[in-house]
């Protein structure tokens, strides 16, 4: 998801690598110089500290001298350091598209390395690659991802006496039986236009990129358009859910917070959330126990697909003053030690397979979507400009509030996809 949609999101989530924290900070390590001294950028605020004292640790003599920032303090000076020969010679960058700090954004000036030589960088799973390449070639050593879906409140299931639906039929009748006991489905609290986007992910998913996998090359050669495809099914069956009763009485009041206390307390019996809510949830409800299952869009359980999205990652200045150790860090970075420390404390999965993470049964169900490549990335890291996820997140609150429709919706976001960057 862009940056600048999901900074209340990532905030609120331990810091899930899509986005960084609000504040920023410099740190520094003594001592060192030359070639033992490593420049580093990042935005991974309270989890790249670990990360960089275990590298330390395990090359002595070497010291990395870094600066944490906010995101969009970030994305306003790294294009101008890497212009004038400044920047370090390690740098956050995010995934696809649609920031200034994005891969395609700075690999096409040639301010990045090529990292294709990198064992790791022919292990990332085909979602990540996706978002990690420019013109074929990998730039971004993105070591995090996270995942979208139904996340139960198994107790308040338990008391219902309903389980989780593999099917869009099944998935109907759920919401129905579910309102009948007085518990709607699903809280949504889309009086924060980012969260209008989540279910309609969850959607797209499967009924746009079951079908077809090469959609957004599609979408990129002028071959295909939002308005004549499966998105206006996807948009259908978002709208039917909210007709069916899925959500609770107005969801264009209910914020973001309220929707997790819905979920949290058993008022609803889950929520539509990406896996960074599920620690939120905990908080609210410390002995409950909540699970991420994928949301169906079809009645073929083996169609189902899962939007998980990369995070940010990291980068090497095609200009580094210590390439060597800057192609270290990385290297780390995408070890299983480097790998696990970063994803345990923002809460999420690792991007590569076989790194000895224990999961948590939360996401489970997550986890084998992903190590069986049954995932797309989130739609959004691959438009062209930030516009088209406004644009987007605008109009489903009008849909919602009866103000436009689902093709309205499309035909805009195809106008502002035009544009292009």
């Amino acid at each position: 998801m862009k940056t600048r949609t999901l900074t209340a999101l990532v905030a609120a989530t331990t810091a899930a690598a899509l986005l960084a924290a609000c504040s920023g900070g410099t740190k520094s390590a003594s001592g060192g110089g030359g070639s033992r001294t490593l420049t580093l950028a990042s935005v991974d605020q309270g989890s790249v500290e670990d990360v960089v004292k275990a590298f330390e640790k395990a090359n002595p003599g070497v010291k990395v001298r870094f600066t944490t920032s906010g995101a969009d303090q970030y994305q306003q000076q790294i294009r101008t350091q890497l212009s004038s020969g400044t920047a370090p010679d390690v740098l956050s960058v995010w995934p696809g598209n649609g920031n200034p700090g994005a891969t395609d954004v700075l690999a096409e000036p040639g301010y990045l390395r090529d990292l294709s030589d990198q064992a790791w960088a022919a292990k990332m799973p085909p979602a990540i690659k996706s978002v990690a390449q420019y013109e074929g070639k990998t730039y971004n050593a993105i070591f995090g991802q996270n995942g979208i879906g139904a996340v139960y409140n198994q107790q308040a299931m338990d008391e219902a006496g309903l389980t989780p639906p593999d099917t869009w039929t099944e998935l109907l009748a759920f919401c129905r039986s579910a309102e009948a006991k007085g518990t709607p489905a699903f809280a949504l609290g889309i009086q924060d236009n980012w969260v209008t986007q989540l279910a309609l992910y969850a959607l797209v998913a499967t009924t746009v990129y079951g079908p077809d996998h090469d959609f957004d090359q599609k979408m990129q050669s002028g071959a295909a358009t939002f308005a004549k495809s499966p998105w206006t099914t996807a948009v259908d069956k978002y709208v039917t859910m909210e007709k069916t009763g899925c959500f609770q009485k107005n969801p264009l009041g209910t914020n973001y917070e309220a929707s997790q206390q819905l979920a949290a307390s058993g008022r609803t019996l889950g929520i539509i959330q990406g896996n960074w809510v599920i620690a939120l949830l905990k908080q609210k409800n410390p002995q409950g126990t909540f699970t991420l299952k994928a949301l169906p869009a079809t009645d073929d359980p083996a169609q189902t697909l899962v939007p998980a999205a990369a995070g940010a990652g990291y980068g090497v200045n095609a200009k580094a003053k210590n390439p060597e150790l800057a192609l270290k860090f990385v290297n780390f970075v995408m070890s299983p030690e480097g790998m696990n420390l970063f994803v345990k404390k923002q809460g999420g999965l690792p991007s590569l397979p076989d790194t000895g993470f224990a999961v948590d049964p939360s996401l489970t169900e997550l986890s084998q979507f992903i190590q069986k490549n049954r995932t797309v990335p989130f739609m959004d890291q691959r438009w062209p400009n930030a516009k088209v996820q406004q644009t987007m997140l605008s109009g489903l609150q009008e849909i919602f509030s009866g103000q436009s429709t689902p093709q309205s919706l499309l035909k805009d976001m195809d106008s502002d996809y035009r544009t292009g960057s």
